[in-house]
């Protein structure tokens, strides 16, 4: 039996176990347990912080860069539409069922096989830093974000989502904007105040048709949708506010922050993110692991989904077995055989440059 082959084996009773172990966002004790048992059981030594669960190659040199792997063991609700037990990890026709099992689950056990494959070896030029978080699907507060002043310095990441194990260079970032115009109400028979939702109309036809005058390569313009509008109380009241919502998906042309002020002076709403986390992400295309990535046949593109690379202020990569697809589908499955490509892809595309 090869290395692959028993790192493989290993990481599908791992996923097994995982998926058998409800892990809702906020509520991943259970899968964090697991886990941290199971680097400890194979000799690595861990640290945790509430649900997020750490580690560091044994020969670490604070010297040597540092690349982080990372993916979350935190799943979404099962939907309506499963027919199967979402925590019943049965393999059946190469395919292994449930909740969690294609986000992220094949990224995360097979990130970690990778990184026990590495984990004692001497000599690397970089060091490796494992990362299994929490309320991924959320973008909560308690998950990567929370254990990042902790890894210490970090010079580039791969992180573990389905993308059938090709190279997302980019991923858009996200904004979604609370907007509101400002009228003065009045009667409407008597022709008083002033309307709000006229006052938002220009700026609503703003947001339809403004271009950015940077493109990326990658994904071309940002997007900008308004999505909800609300004004008015009854049909005789001439409304005060016309409140608006737009949902921006930010390019990896520009930081979110230059986005908000190019709005702001554009249109004459009040105009308040929710949040500015989540970020546009890249690497460039030259760098040594997107490079050993090509050299074995992978091909690049942009990512429209966030993912933890959004709470990252360094180059990531996002590239894992199994396929977005499956993500948050009725009866999620990932093949078998894609966690075994993967340990093997990744293990390949490190030794190209550790």
């Amino acid at each position: 039996m090869t290395d692959i082959d028993f790192l493989s084996q290993q990481a599908i009773e791992l996923l097994k176990q995982l998926v058998a172990t409800p892990s809702f966002s906020k509520k991943e004790e259970g899968t964090a347990d697991l886990i941290e048992q199971f680097l400890k059981d194979n000799g690595v030594v861990t640290h945790r912080k509430i649900n997020n669960i750490w580690a560091r190659n044994e020969q670490f040199d604070p010297s040597k860069p540092t690349i982080l792997l990372n993916s979350h063991h935190d799943t979404v609700k099962a939907n309506s539409g499963y027919t199967r037990d979402p925590f019943d990890a049965r393999i059946e026709d190469g395919k292994l069922y449930g909740l969690g099992s294609n986000d992220a689950g094949g990224c995360l056990v097979s990130l970690i096989a990778v990184f026990l494959y590495f984990y004692g070896k001497k000599g690397l030029n970089y060091n490796l830093c494992l990362a299994a978080t929490a309320e991924e699907e959320i973008s909560g507060l308690n998950g990567i974000e929370l254990i990042l002043s902790d890894l210490g310095r970090l010079d580039f990441a791969i992180v573990g989502e389905p993308t059938q194990m090709q190279l997302a260079i980019a991923e858009r970032g996200l904004m979604v904007l609370d907007c509101v115009a400002r009228g003065t109400s009045g009667h409407a028979a008597r022709n008083e105040g002033e309307n709000a939702i006229y006052k938002a109309l220009p700026d609503i036809e703003w947001f339809r048709n403004f271009k950015f005058p940077i493109e990326s390569e990658v994904f071309g313009p940002v997007k900008m949708s308004v999505t909800i509008i609300n004004a008015g109380s009854q049909h005789n009241v001439v409304p005060a506010t016309c409140a608006f919502t737009v949902d921006v998906r930010v390019t990896d042309a520009y930081r979110n922050e230059e986005v908000l002020d190019i709005i702001r002076t554009h249109v004459s709403c009040d105009v308040n993110p929710r949040s500015t986390r989540l970020k546009p992400s890249k690497i460039d295309k030259n760098h040594a692991i997107v490079q050993a990535g090509i050299a074995l046949g992978r091909t690049t593109y942009g990512s429209p989904t966030t993912s933890d690379q959004a709470l990252l202020d360094i180059p990531s990569l996002k590239i894992g077995p199994g396929d977005s697809a499956r993500s948050h589908m009725a009866d999620e499955f990932i093949y078998v055989e894609e966690i075994r490509e993967g340990i093997d892809l990744y293990i390949r595309m490190l030794e190209k440059i550790v």
